[in-house]
């Protein structure tokens, strides 16, 4: 880890590979783990308390001013409302679409995230990035395949869904989701733009759990049902901010030392790795489907890491 936070040539594709262990780590945990029903606002202030303690205490204890320098100061407010309005978006749509849809639609951050750091980044999009990205993303659709190209499966995500809701929220929830997906590549674009103006990427997430955590813990007593949760659940609520915590740290680091577009490629090593895991367990079962989706996001994750690292020249 110390090797990864140095700086070196492959420092920011290492911690964007740290940040996607760390959130399978942490989905693995919340499968087998979890006991107790929690609504998600309410998991969510959870986290975003926990990181913004750690957050400040990390940047106490190194002894750097909280805000950083003055002039990055809206940079830091722009990337706190526009990452918590990807999060609320994703809340919105994971509550009302199957899971599988919604962890799809998430997937496309990537994407946009380097679309979005061409537009006001000016970071160059060479044609073996695009591939790259392409490759990981057709290895998406091919884990999600059964989902999306099967009629059973279709049926199957009409009868996941809230019956409540037709059609037509089906397709508002997903245009929820994928603007969720736009806000978050932006976001990514302004944690790496806040990242080298303060020189610090914690700053970059203490900025956003300051604005999250209170209007989680908002959005928690007025959309939702607070949830007594017991002391297992909240033990594991605790740990998982922890984890968290360091995820968005290796994240805002990574995205502060390499191109978005590599960067972000990386960031599909955490579906390969779900997958992967779940056949071995048997929790999910195997298929070919799966099995090129991994070895596509694995090729493609592989290539990045080894044969595309590259500092960029300040």
């Amino acid at each position: 880890m110390l090797w990864a936070w140095s700086g070196s040539r492959y420092s920011g594709l290492l911690c964007m590979a740290l940040s996607s262990v760390i959130y399978f780590v942490m989905e693995v945990l919340s499968e087998n783990f979890t006991a107790q029903s929690i609504p998600l606002f309410e998991t969510s202030f959870v986290r975003c308390t926990v990181t913004l303690i750690l957050s400040y205490i990390w940047l106490r204890r190194i002894g750097l001013p909280i805000f950083g320098a003055t002039h990055p100061r809206k940079l830091l407010l722009l990337r706190s409302l526009v990452g918590y309005l990807s999060l609320l978006s994703f809340i919105y749509c994971i509550q009302r679409i199957p899971f599988s849809l919604a962890i799809l639609l998430s997937f496309t951050t990537p994407i946009m995230a380097s679309i979005m750091a061409r537009i006001f980044l000016h970071e160059k999009l060479k044609i073996t990035e695009i591939g790259g990205l392409a490759c990981s993303f057709s290895g998406m659709l091919f884990i999600f395949q059964q989902m999306l190209t099967t009629q059973g499966g279709l049926q199957k995500t009409e009868e996941a869904s809230n019956s409540s809701f037709g059609g037509s929220n089906h397709i508002y929830a997903a245009l929820i989701g994928f603007f969720s997906s736009i806000t978050g590549g932006i976001s990514y674009c302004l944690i790496k733009a806040a990242a080298k103006a303060t020189d610090q990427p914690v700053v970059t997430v203490l900025s956003f759990a300051i604005l999250a955590s209170p209007a989680a813990g908002i959005c928690t007593f007025a959309f939702e049902e607070f949830v007594l949760p017991s002391f297992n659940s909240l033990s594991l609520m605790l740990a998982l901010g922890i984890l968290s915590f360091l995820a968005e740290v290796f994240l805002a680091h990574g995205l502060q030392l390499e191109k978005i577009n590599k960067a972000a490629n990386v960031m599909f090593m955490e579906a390969a790795l779900s997958q992967l895991w779940g056949i071995g367990t048997s929790s999910i079962a195997p298929s070919l489907g799966r099995l090129v989706g991994c070895i596509l996001i694995l090729i493609s994750v592989s290539f990045t890491m080894f044969f595309g690292p590259e500092k960029e020249n300040e």
